[in-house]
Formats: C-alpha cells, structure tokens, sequence
C-alpha cells in the first residue's frame, strides 16, 4: 500500500498576490535605510548639453521643442534589449534616463530665452506600491536611481516628474518633436515631427566641441586597448572560440571600460570578411586567411569610436593577400590626405576610389577604362566597393544622419568636424569575375578623423595602418612570426 505524501500548506489554493495582501504591503514599506544614489553624469556633460540648447534655440527661434529619451524595445515576451537613449535627446540633456522628455519652452526663461524642463519617472522607493510590483521602475527590480530633484542638481535645470507632463503640453500643439519622441504622444498633444528639427539637429552635431572632441579621443583610445585585447585572443580564438570568442573579448572590454560597443562588433574571418556587416561571427578563425575587424568602444557619455584594421591571424599575410593591402593602403592615404577644412566632404571618397579604380585596372578586373569607371554613368569598379569610404562620427557611429545633401556630402569640411575615413576591398567567394586566388579575401581600413585648422588629426594613429607594421603587431601580442621582408 502507496504511503501519502504530505502536501505543504495551502497547497491547491491560488497564491495571492503581495500587493492584496496589507499585511506585506504594510511590511515591506518599513525598515529601509535612505541609499545615496549618484546622478550617473559625466563631467562636463550638463555644461555642454546647456551650449547645445542655445545653439538649438538660435536655430529653431519662437518654437518649442520636445525631445524623448525612449524606451528600450522588446527582446521577448516580457524581456527587453538594454537602454540606450536617443542621441538627439542626449546632446541637449546630457543625461540617458528612459521614457524621460525634454521641454524646451521658447520664450519661457527669465530673460525670454528658451527654458528647458525635463521630465523624468521617479524612481519606485520603499512606501509605493511600484517599489515591488513595477519591474521597469522599482527599486526591488532595477536598484536605486536619482530622483527629480537628484537630476536638478546635476543639470542645472528644472527636474519634474514624468506624471506632470501631460499638463505641461497642454496648449503645445504644433511644437516640434525630434524623431525619438514617443509616437503617442506626439499624437495625444498634437505635436509636430518636423523633418526640419532634424535636420538641423543633425547640422549642429556635425562641428564638435571641445568637450566631444575629448569623449571622442577617450572613445578612440579605448577602442585601440579593445584591438589590442582582441588581437591577444586570436591563438585562443584559432583553436576552439573562433569569431565570437573575439567578438566577446571586444564587448567585454567595452563594457568594462565604457557604456559599451557602439555598434554590433564585426568580426569576419576568411569568406566572411568581404560581407560589410558580418555581425553574426559564427564561423572558425582560420589562421592563414585575412581577419577583419570592424569595431568601437561607446564611452559612458555614449560618444562612439569606429575603427577597422584587417590582420593576419598566423602573422603573415601571403604574397596575394599583400596585394590587396596595399591597394587598400594607398587608397586609404590617399582619402586621408584629402581632409580638411575648406575641402568639400566628398573629395575623400573620390580621391580613395581614383585609387581603387586604377589598381582594379591594372589587375585586369575591370571591363571598361579607368575614366569610364570612375564616370556617374560607369562605377564599374563600386562591385568590389559597393559602400561609401566614410562618415561622420559623434554619438552616432553614422552620425547627423538626418541632414540633407548639401549639409553632409556636399558641404565643405569644418574645423571640429570627425568623421571615418574606410575604403576596403571585398572579393566574396563565390564571385567569378575575380581570379581563384582573390576569392574569400575582404580588407578594409579605418581611421576616425578630426578636421583641424591645419588639416586633420588622425585620432586612431596609435594602430598600425602598413601591412608590414600589422605582421609586426601582431607577432607582438600573439608570440607569431611576422615577416622580415
């Protein structure tokens, strides 16, 4: 005969819900000590975002203006990607604070200047229901943050609550709301998503300050210690983790030093390296074929580095893969020396491409003449380099994205300007216009670029660009031989 088990009590019932029950609620609103809690702010961030609202308002004039932070989006189900708050949003506040909206009220300041009110969610302490039960906003789920009077402080504006908004834009309608606005409320107040706010947001952003020029250089010196760190794992990476074990090296350092990468970290080995955005990183690291690596540090500012060297992973690159780098190499020179104030934006990418086109040319793989190639009506050659050979940098990795053509590629360079120079070669492996031996072979070089009143000032110097160089580098960190050639 089965002897019975015996259940535990209550077994059967429905488990209540803590916050029906008083005698929890009543319980866990006591007996917590106050925790100081840091405003998570870089120095000198809240001074600069001040000097971005003037130069937005002077802009912008008798207008009112309303930036989102934004919401992390869905993962699955009831889990969500980590936060990053819109980069508009940061260049006027300073601060990445989810589902927090600026208000930037024209005529409202005690001079009739703009007057600039963030509204934030306070944070879920120990006496409201949401310490416990909301998993976005409570203590007992996501720690301890800064309230509204926390952020005043730091900011040097005016802090409120996130609940007072909806009164504040009452009587708003038609203020202009930048792109990372909450759609629902841009409806529910009538505001207006002006096409030209983000234009001229992505204008302003385009010259850089003297505070971004320095998250930037902190931004590009991470990035150079992250490559070193990954290029250290490549034996590893060879015998068991392959891509994503040098993918996670970088993302680890860049976590650890900054708010993380800026972009999903490429790393592409051997067939994989001509595939531009090779993010998946699924495959070996093969030790006798090209390793492109595509990669930058975010700093906690959330101004992002862009850097790309390809190296040799056994510490040499064959007589054919030299080839390529050296083209690459020249028209990677080539683009850089055409930096500069007064130069138009699209002189890099052209003097880079004369430079790709004529070597194309000279191997045989282009069908038509150099000229026609490089014609409007030709680009023959773009097969091989179907992207641009740069963009602007800041707190985007393809910064000021919103701005016209003749802000961006037409316009003319300007002193405080950064921007990537990346011209690259990519022979895919299943391509047959190219000969057996060029097939699977991708190189691209990049460096991150401030424009200077002299010329430019090559942020990400510190890395090797020649082939020779990078054998060396890399027999350095790894124990490899390198080439004595």
């Amino acid at each position: 005969m089965s002897q019975s088990v015996p259940q535990p009590p209550y077994a059967g019932t429905r488990p209540p819900r803590p916050a029906d029950v008083p005698a929890f609620t009543d319980g866990i609103a006591r007996g917590w000590a106050p925790v100081e809690v840091p405003v998570p702010l870089p120095a000198g961030a809240a001074a600069a975002a001040a000097a971005h609202r003037r130069r937005l308002a002077a802009r912008t004039g008798a207008r009112t203006v309303v930036a989102g932070a934004g919401r992390a989006p869905v993962r699955s189900n009831d889990t969500a990607y980590d936060f990053r708050a819109d980069s508009d949003f940061v260049w006027l506040t300073g601060c990445a604070v989810e589902d927090a909206v600026l208000v930037l009220r024209a005529g409202g300041g005690p001079d009739g200047d703009h007057e600039a009110t963030l509204f934030v969610p306070p944070p879920a302490r120990p006496g409201d229901p949401g310490f416990f039960s909301d998993a976005a906003h409570g203590e007992l789920w996501v720690g301890a943050s800064p309230d509204p009077a926390a952020w005043s402080r730091a900011l040097g504006i005016a802090v409120r609550p996130l609940s007072a908004l909806d009164e504040a834009l009452s009587g708003a309608a038609g203020a202009w709301a930048t792109p990372g606005t909450d759609p629902g409320l841009v409806r529910r107040h009538g505001l207006h998503g002006e096409p030209r706010l983000a234009a001229e947001l992505s204008g302003l952003r385009m010259v850089k300050d003297d505070w971004e020029i320095e998250q930037l250089r902190h931004a590009v010196d991470h990035t150079v210690d992250g490559f070193a760190a990954v290029v250290a794992e490549i034996p590893a990476a060879v015998a068991r983790g392959g891509e994503r074990w040098l993918q996670g090296t970088f993302d680890r350092h860049a976590r650890t030093v900054g708010n993380g990468p800026g972009y999903a970290t490429i790393v592409g080995s051997g067939p994989h390296a001509p595939t531009l955005h090779w993010v998946r990183c699924d495959g070996p690291v093969l030790p006798d074929e090209p390793l492109l690596l595509d990669m930058g540090v975010e700093t906690r500012s959330l101004y992002t580095a862009d850097i790309t060297r390809t190296v040799p992973p056994g510490g040499r690159f064959t007589e054919t893969q030299r080839q390529v780098h050296d083209l690459v190499e020249a028209a990677h020179r080539a683009g850089m020396a055409r930096v500069g104030p007064g130069r138009r934006y699209s002189d890099f990418h052209f003097a880079a491409m004369e430079v790709i086109a004529r070597g194309l040319h000279d191997w045989g793989l282009l069908p038509v003449s150099v000229d026609e190639a490089l014609s409007p009506a030709g680009q023959q050659h773009r097969r091989y380099l179907v992207c641009g050979i740069g963009h602007h940098l800041g707190l985007d990795v393809h910064d000021c994205a919103s701005a016209d053509y003749e802000a961006y590629q037409g316009a003319t360079l300007e002193t405080g300007m950064v921007l990537t120079v990346e011209p690259g070669l990519y022979f895919h492996a299943h391509d047959l216009t190219v000969p057996p031996e060029l097939r699977g072979i991708g190189i691209r070089l990049e460096d991150d670029l401030l424009v200077t009143g002299e010329g430019s000032d090559v942020l990400s110097s510190a890395l090797p660009i020649a082939a020779r160089e990078l054998e060396t580098w890399v027999a350095g960190l790894t124990g490899r031989p390198h080439s004595i050639m």
